[in-house]
């Protein structure tokens, strides 16, 4: 039986809610084996983040190739990368390894506003990962930055995901939660555009959103899925975890990645009790 795998690529969040561990509870969750390579650690909780620390780009290459060249990948998540430097080193080991299925997040700033990608390496994000990309998923406030341009509308986010897709990444999905009514994700392929419409849940429960919907796309590709029907999955996936967000912290508290295999029994203290799972 062929085990569907996956690898990120991005920071580590110390509270658990984004990030890496986001990324590998997603690919858990989902079915897939999860594997990662840290980027960068990161100090913060629910209100805030209080420290970076980069890795250096040298074993932040020495992790991509030591699991690649062992276990094999079917599917690459990226996320924050932060320095230019790194993302130059991780876009020559997606190219020397041949890594196919890569789905880039551009983490730029962290849901209570640090700012999580250094200036000077916009220009190797967009000039060395996004050619790379089967798909990338910046949010409103990223794909303003990406293309110089203000989106606050749908129309706006259909010219946005032209600019960007001539970047060069095969798909572009820009995420519209961040506009009024019930969220709609843009997906367009260089042809058509295709709306994935959700709906608006009124909870401050929502750190590593961005990350989580990004990795379940990965995931649903390596395990088979088309780009559409991966994003298609990866939106009811996060809207549900989004509906389970979890009451923790004094901020932005994180969704609830496994909420398909918890029920949780909110303001009881009774924490959270597995559902009977057939496997």
């Amino acid at each position: 039986m062929k085990i569907p795998r996956a690898l990120t690529i991005a920071g580590s969040d110390s509270s658990g809610g984004a990030g890496i561990q986001a990324d590998i509870k997603t690919f858990s969750a989902l079915g897939v084996y999860a594997m990662s390579a840290v980027a960068a650690l990161t100090s913060q909780n629910t209100l805030g983040v209080y420290g970076i620390i980069e890795i250096d780009p040298d074993f932040v290459s020495s992790q991509i190739r030591s699991v690649v060249l062992d276990i094999g990948v079917d599917s690459v998540k990226t996320g924050m990368l932060s320095s230019a430097a790194i993302i130059s080193r991780v876009s020559s080991d997606l190219k020397e390894l041949d890594l196919q299925n890569v789905v880039v997040d551009p983490v730029m700033v962290a849901k209570s506003g640090e700012r999580l990608l250094n200036a000077d390496a916009v220009e190797a994000l967009v000039c060395r990962l996004f050619p790379m990309a089967l798909i990338i998923t910046p949010n409103l406030d990223e794909a303003e930055t990406l293309t110089g341009m203000r989106v606050e509308c749908a129309d706006d986010m259909r010219l946005a995901a032209v600019k960007l897709k001539q970047f060069g990444p095969r798909y572009v999905v820009i995420k519209g939660g961040h506009l009024q009514g019930n969220p709609v994700d843009l997906l367009y392929d260089g042809r058509n555009f295709r709306e994935y419409v959700g709906l608006r849940h009124s909870t401050p429960h929502t750190h590593g959103t961005g990350c989580t919907f990004a990795s379940a796309i990965a995931a649903f590709i390596a395990k088979g899925s088309s780009v559409e029907d991966a994003v298609g999955r990866a939106k009811t996936y996060v809207g549900r975890a989004i509906a389970g967000g979890l009451p923790l912290g004094g901020g932005h508290g994180p969704v609830h990645h496994f909420h398909e295999f918890y029920e949780f029994k909110q303001g009881r203290g009774k924490g959270c009790n597995p559902k009977s799972i057939q496997i």
